[in-house]
């Protein structure tokens, strides 16, 4: 039985979505004004996971990302180097999936812009001035939120009846969490700023009512998971239902899940602090993408997590224990010792550790307890090897359990094949006859596929010489 801690009811519950083969998911995604931070990163990467454990748990998956492609930052940043507003977010937007890929997250199924949805939110706010949701002041549309009686309902904050009568306005896209005010839908032109003509008027969306359009436009009125960071709870997340529900008057999202925030030396990693780091930084400074993924992921997404450079270090000599491990159990071969057959006890071994990864992963996503049951069947399984206690049918039931592992976190990577010094000489005689018979198309295939595998190559007067790297 699948739970999530669901922030909308403020409990822990049993995961039903709508559609009981298909689960219907939205992700806030990155605003493009800059290279995303691992703090950042520590949201899209539990986003994977959870993505990934839905899809181990078999059913199949709709997952939906915005890019946040408009607003006040963007604008500003884009003015200032001069830069239409397309071209200063597409090198952002790439920038963003190069360290996405290079993390091992899978990408969405679908992955929106808001500049290319302006006609589905300019209809959403339609829908709300029907519904009396909404006014207009100089030109912009505001959202009325004494209109909408569970404004307040996600973050559960005390605005001490400031609800009823609020009457100020607020134009930034962002603002502080005590601003309880009525917030703006569409932005009226201003001078030097994108702007669209519509039926509201020429201006730009608000920040907020871009979720709304595109995960309804994408999944529906009514889906089952929206996830994010804990810092988008309140306003955007809480402005997401009062637009939503406002304009359909059914219930938006079944199940909100946020990740809390990653820390840095005990203080929350921010750009506005200027104590974060990107996925670059660390990359410049010798780590890992696989190490990062793994810290990442190594606190359960409701618990705050402390980065340190200690901690990283430590996900590096973890990982190599790992692959090690994974390195032994297949190169496990009949010239080693390995005979047929299978045996109870691996079988024992085999099951209860899945049950141990399945059962922490169930109780919402409980990271550190999977990951503890991987560390563990690894230990036991390198005990089994040093015993000669494994047989062929175990080694095959054994890896195809690091696969079922490795298909939610991630962090194991390919163990490659290291070559003998017989398979690098015939490797090598190949393409010295490749070479020799004008074939030099096929002589290059022979020399990159030998510097993959971690062999140099230097063609010198006296012949070809070889060295590991």
């Amino acid at each position: 039985m699948f739970k999530l801690y669901n922030t909308l009811t403020s409990q822990i519950e049993e995961f039903r979505p709508l559609n009981p083969q298909e689960v219907r998911m939205y992700v806030c995604g990155p605003t493009v004004y800059d290279y995303a931070h691992i703090g950042n990163f520590r949201t899209f990467l539990f986003a994977d996971l959870l993505r990934r454990y839905i899809k181990y748990k078999g059913y199949r998956i709709h997952h939906v990302m915005n890019i946040t492609d408009v607003d006040d930052k963007i604008i500003a940043r884009a003015v200032e180097q001069g830069k239409s507003l397309r071209e200063y977010t597409d090198q952002y937007i790439q920038f963003f999936f190069e360290d996405f890929d290079a993390l091992g997250a899978e990408r969405p199924e679908e992955i929106l812009r808001a500049t290319e949805h302006i006609p589905e939110m300019v209809e959403l706010i339609k829908r709300l001035g029907e519904g009396g949701h909404t006014y207009q002041s100089d030109g912009s549309v505001y959202y009325r939120i004494a209109s909408f009686d569970k404004y307040g309902c996600l973050s559960r904050m005390n605005f001490d009846g400031n609800i009823a009568g609020a009457s100020e306005r607020v134009d930034a896209d962002e603002y502080d969490k005590e601003n309880v005010r009525d917030f703006v839908l569409w932005k009226a032109a201003r001078p030097h700023e994108p702007s669209w003509e519509t039926e509201l008027g020429t201006g730009r969306p608000g920040w907020h009512i871009e979720c709304s359009a595109m995960s309804m436009k994408a999944l529906g009125e009514t889906f089952d998971i929206h996830a994010g960071g804990i810092d988008l709870v309140f306003p955007h997340h809480e402005n997401e239902i009062a637009q939503s529900e406002g304009a359909t008057g059914k219930q938006f999202v079944r199940y909100w899940v946020h990740a809390e925030f990653l820390m840095f030396e005990g203080q929350k990693m921010s750009k506005k602090v200027g104590n974060f780091y990107t996925y670059r930084d660390l990359i410049a400074r010798g780590h890992s993408a696989r190490a990062i993924r793994y810290l990442l992921l190594s606190a359960p997404h409701h618990k705050q997590l402390n980065f340190t450079f200690e901690g990283l270090r430590g996900a590096e000599s973890t990982l190599e224990r790992l692959k090690d491990f994974k390195r032994r159990l297949i190169e496990l071969t009949p010239q080693s010792g390995l005979t047929a057959g299978s045996t109870a006890a691996i079988a024992e071994l085999i099951e209860s550790s899945r049950k141990r990864f399945e059962d922490a992963l169930d109780d919402d996503l409980n990271t550190a307890g999977a990951l503890a049951a991987i560390h563990d069947f690894a230990r036991e399984t390198n005990i089994a090897m040093g015993q000669g206690a494994i047989k062929a049918s175990d080694q095959e039931a054994l890896l195809a359990l690091v696969d079922r592992f490795d298909a939610v976190f991630n962090i194991f990577g390919e163990v490659e094949h290291e070559l003998l010094d017989s398979e690098v000489q015939a490797l090598i005689d190949e393409r010295q006859a490749a070479r020799k018979n004008k074939n030099f198309a096929r002589a290059d295939e022979l020399r990159e596929q030998l510097t993959r595998l971690g062999i140099i190559l230097e063609d010198t007067k006296d012949g070809v010489r070889w060295r590991r790297k």
